[in-house]
């Protein structure tokens, strides 16, 4: 019977990583390419060379599985209406001031979660009539090997998705691209930014490279960039930031811009203001980018997509809600029958239109 297993989890062996000389290795799973000694932890604290190896120390440890909305990572492009198990270890390969999964992500004191073997999370995804598994919540780079081998189990049957802060190497993205349906990458600055506020050791290069590779890998791409007051929501910043993406990887790639909350670190600015996302909405849209959605702000009308022909709503959203889809099983408005780029199509027949 699948569920929360009471087998230990033994260590597991990093798939990416160079030996260096004196038992020092270097990861290369993650965009901080940590040098270790023997004995030492990595940037993200689940990592450890032992003995000139590099191995995970939260492999099938989940500290959280649960089922969610698909729309709630958000991927509003990718199998509309569907449900996916979610799951994440402890650990992160940033340390960004405003986190908010803080308490899971950097400060933990041990190593802490539930067994699930890859087969108990594909198991409990059917049982809990979810189409997909979500590699999420905390950083799906630093549980590497748990999403490589439980996304090989599940593809035949579920998507996978993995909802990243994009510190990855191209190399990983590569390795496991076979197996990962789609991705919503986390694009909150300029080299700046990540440098002081995240202590990203390359910048915001990392993200960007992981970007390009999932393009070439040819999975499915949303960008999530929280709006944090004073710190990343000029007009310039946002017109280079749309720009990158319209360049880089198209018009069509859906632009999610999130309402900040103060927490973890930063306390003392203040949330959002609507006026503000609307601001960077529409300088999203001259910039060139078609699909640009208002996050954490339930009823926005600018949390619905809308149809590039005709200009009716096509998905309108409440929250993680859908309350109308106007598009039929070929993904075409039903009012003009112009193509929406809608993917996850096996998934989107399991889902939404098996109610």
């Amino acid at each position: 019977m699948a569920g929360k297993g009471t087998e230990t989890p033994k260590l597991k062996e990093t798939m990416i990583y160079e030996k260096l000389r004196g038992k020092k290795v270097k990861c290369g799973i993650c965009g901080q390419r940590c040098e270790l000694n023997p004995d030492q932890k990595g940037f993200c604290k689940v990592r450890e060379n032992i003995d000139g190896k590099l191995y995970s120390l939260v492999y099938g440890k989940a500290i959280d599985v649960s089922a969610d909305p698909i729309e709630k990572k958000p991927l509003f492009h990718f199998a509309p209406g569907s449900r996916a198990l979610s799951v994440a270890t402890v650990g992160c390969n940033l340390s960004c001031m405003f986190c908010q999964n803080w308490s899971i992500s950097q400060e933990f004191d041990k190593i802490e979660g539930s067994y699930y073997s890859p087969d108990d999370l594909v198991t409990k995804a059917k049982n809990w009539k979810c189409q997909g598994i979500a590699y999420t919540y905390t950083e799906p780079a630093v549980f590497y090997e748990y999403v490589y081998d439980t996304a090989k189990k599940a593809d035949i049957d579920l998507y996978n998705v993995l909802i990243t802060n994009g510190y990855f190497t191209p190399e990983a993205i590569k390795k496991v691209s076979g197996h990962i349906d789609a991705a919503n990458v986390d694009l909150k600055g300029n080299y700046t930014f990540y440098k002081k506020y995240c202590l990203g050791k390359k910048g915001d290069e990392p993200v960007k490279d992981t970007l390009k590779a999932l393009k070439n890998e040819r999975i499915w791409i949303e960008i999530t960039n929280l709006l944090i007051p004073g710190l990343n929501d000029s007009g310039a910043r946002i017109k280079t930031l749309s720009e990158w993406i319209l360049n880089n990887l198209g018009d069509e790639i859906p632009l999610h811009f999130s309402k900040f909350h103060p927490n973890y670190k930063i306390q003392n600015i203040k949330p959002t203001p609507i006026e503000t996302m609307e601001k960077a909405r529409e300088i999203a849209r001259k910039a060139g980018l078609k699909y640009v959605y208002i996050g954490n702000v339930p009823g926005h009308r600018y949390e619905s997509t809308f149809c590039q022909g005709c200009g009716d709503v096509a998905i309108k959203r409440f929250g993680f809600s859908i309350e109308e889809f106007n598009l039929d099983k070929n993904m075409r408005c039903v009012k003009c029958g112009r193509k929406m780029p809608i993917s996850g199509k096996n998934w989107i027949d399991r889902g939404l239109f098996s109610k």
